[in-house]
């Protein structure tokens, strides 16, 4: 086991970010705000920049980072990001300006993405990023499935849920929907999964 850990923290090392991102997560951690990995950020931008996405939405705006990880690797797309509060899209949109992201390629909607999502176009999106509330997590990933055109990609954030879900004894209900998911899309024919232990997990879905 150590070797793993030792491997991991030099792949989550590796990773040089640019100003506003590293400034964007320094205001996410004294706000107390939980946000994706430097290598689960890295891995943002690579499957933004593979897939080629012009349009991207994610649930969870937090304070930007994500979703300037995401713009990393796709500097062309429209950027569309949900989050309940005003205040983290607030700090978000100062953000993509420090970043020099135009305006309007970037639309955040302040919400609750269970009430928001229903009204967005589906099969419309390149990448889906489901970053929010756990306890929503299976609703968010069937719209978030909606939402992506074939060939497109959902990624969930946080899905190994701070080691929980590797760990038989949690048996609380957030961990039990983790472990729920995770099962039900590795035998699902309607995507082609992976989980990525990079950070706290990221789950990769392309749907078919």
């Amino acid at each position: 086991m150590p070797h793993r850990e030792s491997s991991w923290k030099f792949a989550e090392e590796l990773v040089t970010e640019g100003d506003a991102i590293g400034l964007a997560r320094q205001h996410s951690l004294e706000a107390g705000v939980d946000t994706v990995s430097p290598g689960v950020g890295a891995q943002l931008a690579v499957t933004a920049a593979l897939v080629g996405a012009s349009n991207i939405i994610e649930i969870g705006t937090g304070l930007g980072v994500s979703g300037l990880c995401l713009l990393q690797g796709a500097p062309d797309a429209t950027l569309t990001s949900i989050d309940v509060e005003l205040d983290h899209q607030q700090a978000a949109r100062e953000a993509f300006a420090l970043a020099g992201v135009p305006a309007n390629r970037v639309r955040l909607i302040t919400g609750r993405a269970t009430e928001v999502l229903p009204r967005m176009n589906e099969n419309s999106y390149d990448v889906v990023l489901v970053d929010a509330d756990p306890e929503g997590v299976i609703e968010y990933v069937e719209h978030g499935l909606r939402l992506a055109r074939t060939g497109g990609v959902v990624l969930v954030a946080h899905a190994l849920v701070n080691g929980r879900v590797v760990n038989p004894a949690a048996r609380d209900g957030v961990t039990a929907d983790y472990r729920t998911l995770l099962t039900e899309v590795s035998t699902s024919p309607a995507v082609i999964s992976a989980l990525a232990t990079s950070g706290d997990g990221l789950l990769q879905l392309v749907k078919r």
